[in-house]
């Protein structure tokens, strides 16, 4: 599968056709198309894999890494390998992604400056169990910036703060037919050398850099590596079905569980409360002004100072 992707956008620096990539790949044009039309101004291994995979201690996580210059989405790039027989654990990054996404379909901010990748997941699980593998994604992030002394902590469902500002964001998409999983997508945005001062003012307040925060430049090439070492052990719990090893973590680094919380669900409703915990499927619960407890699935939410 690499070397047919190197195949393909080398020949496609060549104005490569359509019929070219269905030879290599054996599959429908259209697709090819809209594939080749994701990737922007591309360089196989623009982000030095070579180093990545030095500090590697992985077995199969990070095996295959897929980097480039600037790609509209790296889920994107990673749910065509999915479709077409890259293994599981391949990686995509990306220096800048054009088109990156946040929950809800917003705009992810993703300019030079930050780590943006994705990993490519095949676990044979229910689609409830689904959710927890954001959980264990945020777990991973932790103990990765932690290793380097860093205070962050974990927003649910799928925010890393440091000080209370976002420096992490994580993107899981799954593809799921009836009671079974294809495939799912971990991407992970973390802001390194991110210069916040560019962002737009809504984003800035409560945004954070790892250089931000440590006051040096970061290395990133070590970042990746050191997460994809945490991740890898993380999923094999996830895989063994150790949940309430991955929850135990969760709950421990979690900025969430204690706090007076302001959740804006779906059609405008209002819920507040305070966070008490989550349950084995990663829906937190709250305990209302009322004292009603409440299982909350999703929601955009505000910690409360009041």
């Amino acid at each position: 599968m690499k070397k047919s992707m190197q195949k393909l956008l080398s020949k496609n620096k060549e104005k490569m056709s359509e019929k070219d990539a269905k030879g290599i790949f054996q599959i429908d044009e259209a697709e090819i198309a809209g594939f080749l039309k994701e990737i922007g101004n591309y360089e196989i291994d623009y982000i030095p894999s070579k180093e990545i995979k030095k500090g590697l201690t992985t077995e199969y996580v990070g095996k295959e890494i897929y980097s480039f210059h600037e790609v509209e989405s790296t889920n994107s790039v990673a749910k065509f390998l999915a479709k077409f027989g890259a293994p599981e654990g391949s990686v995509v990054l990306s220096e800048i992604q054009t088109k990156g996404k946040g929950r809800r379909g917003r705009k992810w901010e993703s300019p030079t400056g930050g780590i943006w990748l994705s990993i490519m997941l095949k676990p044979m699980i229910e689609p409830s169990k689904a959710p927890l593998i954001t959980l264990a994604t945020g777990v991973a992030v932790v103990k990765t910036l932690r290793g380097m002394n860093i205070d962050a902590r974990i927003k649910w469902p799928n925010d890393i703060l440091i000080n209370n500002k976002k420096v992490c964001g994580i993107l899981t998409e799954t593809n799921a037919k009836f009671n079974s999983v294809d495939h799912v997508i971990v991407g992970v945005g973390i802001d390194s050398n991110l210069d916040t001062n560019i962002l737009a003012d809504d984003l800035r307040e409560g945004t954070t850099s790892l250089r931000n925060e440590t006051q040096a430049d970061i290395e990133e090439t070590e970042i990746i590596s050191n997460f994809l070492n945490e991740f890898e052990e993380i999923y094999d719990l996830f895989k063994e079905k150790k949940f309430d090893e991955i929850l135990y973590d969760w709950r421990r680094m979690s900025q969430t569980i204690g706090s007076y919380v302001e959740i804006k669900q779906p059609l405008g409703k209002i819920l507040r409360g305070n966070a008490v915990g989550i349950n084995n499927q990663g829906v937190l619960i709250l305990e209302l002004d009322n004292g009603e407890l409440k299982k909350v699935i999703s929601g955009e939410y505000l910690i409360r100072e009041d």
